[in-house]
């Protein structure tokens, strides 16, 4: 595919070979769900193929989420073909799931620009269009924004229909059964539509579950149901056994009992590949009053056999030819998450207590070797960030070592388990904290700017900021080795190829290491990865660079040494500058009595877009030129 968004009718190596009828429909005549709905319903497998080939053309192209995409094709359709977007609402989560949404809402043309700088976000964002309703980007907040919208439409008055397409794991979140509980002892119109594409909690779908559901959602079925709760009601004991009696008949045929027990009336399981079926039931469901849940049956990476294969592999990539699949990676420098992954076999193999936890993360964490190789001291939890910390908390009260790796955007979530439950009690939890700094092509939503503003303000942490990957790997030995809380954070991608040391290498804590000496004029403190841009721009200025690598405690003593024999200092950091490393050397350096010009280099005090991590650092002037030219701008 093309920048045109054209539907291409080559065969690639996974995808199926599909022919449905109603040529004379495209979907190029498809600008909007406007132009959708005035489809016929038979016209509609065409148009889910045609999109499922541009996705995976797309995807091709830009790198991406792909299986779980692929995976929502007939949902996505079904959905705009039956309610009444964008008027109708429709909360997409996980918000990954959402390229074959935008190429029905007028972003065809534009998709190719998908996740790069200044193109469309590869999640859902109310600023790029109307149809967005909300984002999603952090999982599991479907329910809760649907409940607000539809409270909201029903206190206005407004005729509007709310649907929360949660699924990819998301269904694991605890927030999720908050807002289910909340949903279920209301009468607001909500839909909720549990994509269930990873587990088995359903017997399968077929013509029964097919027929039965129709039967369910039609309005001749509703408005009988209806009617007969209206007059039962005059007889108590009879309503309460017409209940109990189409509890009983539902609960021996479907899964439903959990969500019904909540509030919600229960349908399914049905085929969310058969768009035809999805479509009626949909158009049913749309006139129903109060909170539904539709359990819709998908499989990742549908329609392209090598992502059906392997939906994790094909979960998110970088670009490929789709005609061969996505190649082995045979870089030569290992990247910061394979980094602690080696680190983390390496340290069990060491210690029997070390158990590893992660929300969901297993893969993009480097946990796979380690899962494969000791299972019986690997723990995802799920997409439960909370959950996660205070259950790493639990464990080290009774002699265990845990090590949770977590990203640094979804650290944010447990923040409270973080102080209450970690930091309090004063429990030796060690965080390896991934994807710190800039990321690139997720957004704004997963860059990792906040952590340390956010941690460095807490009592009984200690915090590292490794420059390479060797340092990476003894700083993990040496926060798995204290006694105490421990994080270390480190960015995404590949470090510079530093050789990896002995697992049991350790760094004196709270120690800096002055890099370069210069000539007693500029002085640049220098937390995490930056220091080799941070290296090539002192050269412009015989500058001394420090390796801080502590943030929390800092090296206090070379701090006021280097202070002392430097006219100006210059501090540089791959996080926000307020609340930053940065500002806790300024905070140092009051305290001190020490007086001497200070500049700060950082992130901005903004939401960094998507794109391309050497035009991001470009953009916030960390790269070499950046550097150069703030510091030259300061003190010439």
């Amino acid at each position: 595919m093309t920048g045109s968004g054209a539907y291409s009718d080559r065969k690639t190596a996974g995808a199926e070979t599909v022919t449905h009828a109603s040529p004379e429909y495209c979907l190029e005549q498809i600008m909007t769900p406007t132009e959708l709905r005035a489809l016929p319903r038979e016209a509609l497998p065409k148009i889910c193929d045609e999109l499922r080939q541009v996705v995976l053309d797309t995807v091709a192209q830009t790198g991406g989420h792909l299986s779980s995409n692929l995976g929502v094709i007939e949902l996505t359709v079904a959905l705009h073909y039956a309610f009444h977007t964008p008027d109708d609402r429709i909360i997409w989560d996980v918000g990954h799931q959402t390229y074959a949404h935008k190429a029905l809402t007028g972003r065809r043309e534009r998709l190719h620009t998908l996740r790069r700088h200044e193109g469309l976000s590869g999640f859902p964002s109310r600023a790029e269009s109307v149809y967005d309703a909300f984002g999603t980007a952090h999982s599991s907040t479907s329910i809760s924004a649907g409940l607000g919208m539809a409270v909201a439409a029903q206190m206005r008055r407004q005729d509007r229909r709310v649907v929360a397409v949660i699924g990819d794991g998301a269904m694991s979140a605890g927030m999720a059964f908050e807002a289910l509980n909340n949903a279920g002892a209301m009468d607001a119109n909500l839909l909720v539509i549990l994509n269930d594409n990873e587990m088995s909690i359903s017997k399968p779908v077929g013509a029964f579950h097919q027929y039965l559901t129709r039967i369910m959602t039609s309005p001749l079925y509703n408005t009988v149901r209806d009617s007969g709760k209206e007059f039962l009601a005059k007889i108590p004991p009879m309503k309460r056994f017409a209940r109990l009696m189409e509890e009983h008949t539902k609960g021996m045929l479907m899964p439903g009992t959990l969500f019904e027990e909540l509030g919600f009336f229960y349908v399914g399981p049905v085929d969310g590949h058969d768009v035809t079926e999805l479509s009626k039931t949909l158009q049913n469901m749309r006139g129903m009053k109060g909170p539904y849940l539709l359990h819709v049956i998908t499989r990742k990476g549908k329609g392209y056999s090598l992502a059906e294969n392997d939906p994790v592999r094909y979960h998110g990539v970088g670009k490929f030819d789709p005609t061969i699949g996505v190649a082995d990676d045979n870089g030569t420098r290992l990247t910061y998450s394979e980094v602690f992954g080696r680190w983390l076999c390496a340290m069990a193999q060491q210690d029997e207590r070390l158990v590893a936890i992660t929300p969901a993360m297993c893969e993009g964490s480097g946990m796979t070797v380690f899962a494969e190789q000791y299972p019986e001291r690997f723990f995802d939890v799920g997409i439960a960030e909370q959950h996660a910390v205070t259950f790493a908390a639990g464990m080290a009260c009774d002699g265990v070592k845990p090590v949770v790796a977590i990203y640094s955007t979804f650290l944010q979530r447990a923040y409270d388990q973080l102080i209450h439950d970690v930091l309090l009690q004063n429990l030796p939890v060690m965080l390896a904290i991934d994807r710190a700094g800039i990321v690139g092509a997720d957004g704004p939503t997963h860059i990792g700017a906040f952590d340390l503003s956010f941690m460095s303000c807490l009592p009984n942490l200690t915090i590292m900021t490794p420059a390479d990957e060797a340092e990476c790997y003894a700083m993990l030995s040496t926060a798995y080795r204290m006694d105490t809380p421990t994080a270390v954070r480190y960015p995404r991608g590949a470090g510079p190829g530093a050789p990896l040391p002995d697992i049991q290498k350790t760094l004196p804590v709270g120690r800096a290491e002055i890099r370069r000496k210069g000539n007693g004029n500029i002085a640049f403190f220098v937390f995490g990865t930056l220091l080799a841009n941070a290296l090539v721009a002192a050269e412009q200025f015989d500058a001394t660079v420090i390796n801080m690598r502590f943030v929390k405690p800092l090296d206090t003593e070379i701090i006021e040494e280097i202070a002392q024999a430097h006219r100006a200092l210059v501090t540089i950091e791959e996080n926000v500058i307020a609340g930053g490393a940065g500002a806790a050397v300024a905070e140092h350096l009051v305290a001190a009595n020490i007086v001497k010009p200070l500049l700060h280099l950082g992130l901005p005090d903004s939401f960094i877009p998507h794109g391309a991590p050497e035009i991001l650092l470009a953009q916030c002037g960390l790269d070499v030129e950046g550097m150069v030219r703030q510091v030259r701008a300061r003190y010439g």
